[in-house]
């Protein structure tokens, strides 16, 4: 089973790189995932990580709240995106 995890407050500069190096430390790493503003293609600060189940919890007790690029992250499991109206 895979757990996908928010990454919040990244710093503008990170690469899907980057984070995936600080996740793998504690699992294997099935996708990295960071989030561009559609309008303006810049990074809007957060992503996603998906992973085994028991490295995703050892991701989230570790990395929550850990440093990254100068930043404090926010690491947590993901939840399921509202579902938006339809126009």
């Amino acid at each position: 089973m895979a757990k996908n995890l928010y990454v919040g407050n990244l710093p503008w500069n990170c690469t899907e790189e980057e984070l995936r190096a600080a996740f793998e430390a504690y699992g294997e790493v099935r996708s990295v995932k960071l989030v561009n503003d559609h309008e303006t293609d810049r990074p809007r600060g957060f992503g996603f990580v998906e992973m085994g189940d028991q490295g995703a919890l050892e991701a989230v007790e570790n990395l929550n709240g850990s440093s990254l690029g100068g930043r404090s992250i926010k690491v947590n499991e993901a939840r399921p995106r509202p579902e938006r109206p339809r126009w």
